[in-house]
C-alpha cells in the first residue's frame, strides 16, 4: 500500500532584518564555517519543502543568486520578522508555510516532518527545545495571513504575541538543533 502523500509546504527563510545585533551587517550574508548563513539555511530547508522563498530587504541581487524567489516585506521600515512572515504567507503557493530565521545553521533534517506531525487541529506549530520556544521556527497555514495582517495593522509586532492570539501547538526538538548565531562572537 502506498503511503499517503504529505501536505505540500512552502519554506520561508527570514533574512530581512536590520542585523542590529550583528553591528548592522546583513545577517544572512555573514560567513559561518566557510559560507554565508543563508546557504546553511537553504541546505537544511530546501530538501524538506516543495517551494522555497527568501525574505530579504537588502542585498536582493545577492540573495537572488541562490536561485530561489526573493520577497520583500510589504510593510516599510523593517517592521520585524512578522512583516517577512506576512509577505511569505501571501506569496506561498502551498497551504503550509515553514518559517526559519537565516541564523540557525544546524536545523534538523526532519524539521518540516516533525512540525507537520504536531499540526493536527491548529493553524500554527512552533519549535520548542525544552529550554525555550523558538517563535521564528514555525509552521503556519497560509490562511493565517489575514489574521496576521490585522495583528500588524493594530501596531503589534511580537511573534509570540501573534502566535498566542492565533493559538498554536508545539513540536519538541533538542537544544542543539535550535542553536542560532545572533552576535559576531557566536560566529567564532
Amino acid at each position: 500500500m502506498k503511503a499517503p502523500a504529505r501536505e505540500k509546504i512552502t519554506g520561508l527563510i527570514l533574512a530581512g532584518g536590520q542585523g542590529s545585533r550583528m553591528g548592522g551587517r546583513d545577517k544572512g550574508l555573514v560567513p559561518y564555517r566557510g559560507k554565508p548563513l543563508i546557504d546553511h539555511a537553504i541546505a537544511c530547508l530546501a530538501p524538506q519543502v516543495d517551494e522555497l522563498l527568501i525574505s530579504a530587504n537588502r542585498n536582493l541581487e545577492e540573495y537572488g543568486r541562490r536561485g530561489y524567489p526573493v520577497i520583500r516585506d510589504s510593510l516599510l521600515d523593517f517592521q520585524g520578522p512578522l512583516a517577512g512572515v506576512l509577505a511569505g504567507l501571501q506569496a506561498a503557493r502551498h497551504e503550509w508555510v515553514l518559517t526559519v530565521p537565516c541564523d540557525m545553521p544546524q536545523l534538523p533534517k526532519q524539521l518540516a516532518e516533525r512540525l507537520l506531525a504536531a499540526s493536527r487541529g491548529v493553524g500554527i506549530v512552533v519549535a520548542d527545545d525544552g529550554l525555550r520556544i523558538h517563535p521564528a521556527v514555525m509552521l503556519a497555514r497560509a490562511s493565517q495571513a489575514q489574521a496576521l495582517a490585522d495583528y500588524l495593522a493594530s501596531g503589534k509586532r511580537s511573534v509570540r504575541g501573534f502566535q498566542e492570539s492565533a493559538g498554536y501547538a508545539t513540536a519538541s526538538f533538542e537544544p542543539a538543533e535550535m542553536a542560532n548565531i545572533n552576535t559576531p562572537e557566536a560566529i567564532g
